[in-house]
């Protein structure tokens, strides 16, 4: 089969487009064709050895993908050949107390597709069958490929952990990215104020359009100075975070009294210097967020179906030739996406 692999870690350019051998399906597991597959900031790290050198090489990337159902393993009645799915990236063993509770991320050997496992930059990815989930009327595979990790993630932080209510205010930092882009619309959902920042005019006008209220340019303006002003000093309700560093740390002051900071990740600093008298004095929370549980997964997907009222839209900003991932990384790399880059294949 045709493949995106890595031989080394490194920069984009050890992305080579090859053959590789085909994978097959196993008791409980599903060989899917894929048709689509988008990247993730995960992606690079994988790429890059950055957080994780312990995968055997040549390596596979790639968390997020839909396709049809190529071939099933023994035992597999949950799926067919031919049906038209897409994944549902985290992996767990499905018997602990945890997976059986649906709270999978809390599964001791909870992964994510593509890290260690061989991914979606490929013709063909195995996977239990257990993490799939038909794709609703009225999506493309390149749409039902967009949706999974950024659209799950932000359900969890916003609507599980951050319970985010009517007529609170959100602030949305990066909405540009695939996980931001879909912040926008489960605040929104949840009837959440959304105050937006992004780091040009073209990007804070596609947040617009996506249901954001108010715009901050980051490159322009001190955020956490203009969230003061818009709040009339009060500030924000919820903190949806996933920069880390300087950005974490200036968030903190201008969450109101009662406020939930909610992360999800660090794509520029790991470490953040926190002043903790804001957070107790204010009574504030902070919420860690990794991925999100498979039956939220499902929840999700209820709002792409085209007769649900309430529609959720997966943002494409790119749709490249698999062959072209490397083309695709950087432009990740550069920041230059708003929403998700897909890799058709």
């Amino acid at each position: 089969m045709k493949a995106v692999r890595f031989h080394a870690f490194g920069d984009a350019g050890v992305l080579k487009f090859e053959e590789a051998p085909e994978p097959s399906a196993g008791p409980g597991e599903v060989l899917l064709r894929l048709k689509a597959a988008a990247l993730n900031h995960l992606d690079l790290w994988v790429r890059s050895g950055e957080r994780e050198r312990n995968i055997s090489l040549p390596h596979i990337p790639g968390s997020d993908g839909a396709g049809i159902v190529h071939s099933v393993g023994q035992s597999v009645t949950s799926v067919k050949p031919g049906d038209a799915v897409l994944i549902s990236p985290g992996l767990s063993c499905g018997s602990c107390n945890f997976c059986l509770s649906g709270r999978d991320t809390f599964c001791r050997e909870y992964r994510v597709l593509g890290v260690k496992e061989e991914g979606t930059y490929a013709e063909f990815v195995k996977l239990p069958a257990a993490n799939l989930v038909a794709i609703p009327d009225g999506l493309s595979f390149a749409e039902a490929a967009a949706v999974p990790i950024v659209f799950l993630t932000a359900w969890h932080m916003l609507v599980t952990l951050a319970r985010v209510q009517t007529g609170e205010t959100v602030l949305v930092h990066g909405a540009g990215s695939g996980v931001g882009s879909a912040a926008i619309q489960v605040a929104k959902h949840a009837g959440a104020r959304v105050i937006a920042t992004a780091g040009s005019s073209e990007k804070l006008s596609k947040a617009k359009e996506l249901g954001a209220d108010e715009l901050i340019n980051y490159n322009e303006t001190d955020f956490a100075v203009e969230v003061r002003r818009l709040t009339e000093k009060r500030g924000v309700d919820v903190v949806f975070e996933h920069i880390g560093g300087e950005v974490f740390a200036k968030s903190i002051p201008i969450i109101a009294k009662g406020g939930r900071l909610v992360t999800c990740g660090a794509t520029t600093a790991f470490v953040a210097g926190v002043d903790i008298r804001y957070v107790y004095s204010r009574q504030q929370t902070i919420y860690g967020s990794w991925m999100g549980w498979k039956p939220e997964l499902v929840e999700v997907m209820k709002f792409f179906d085209k007769k649900s009222p309430k529609r959720f839209r997966p943002v494409i900003d790119t749709i490249m030739p698999l062959a072209r991932a490397a083309d695709a990384h950087r432009r990740m790399e550069e920041r230059k996406n708003f929403g998700k880059i897909v890799l058709e294949i």
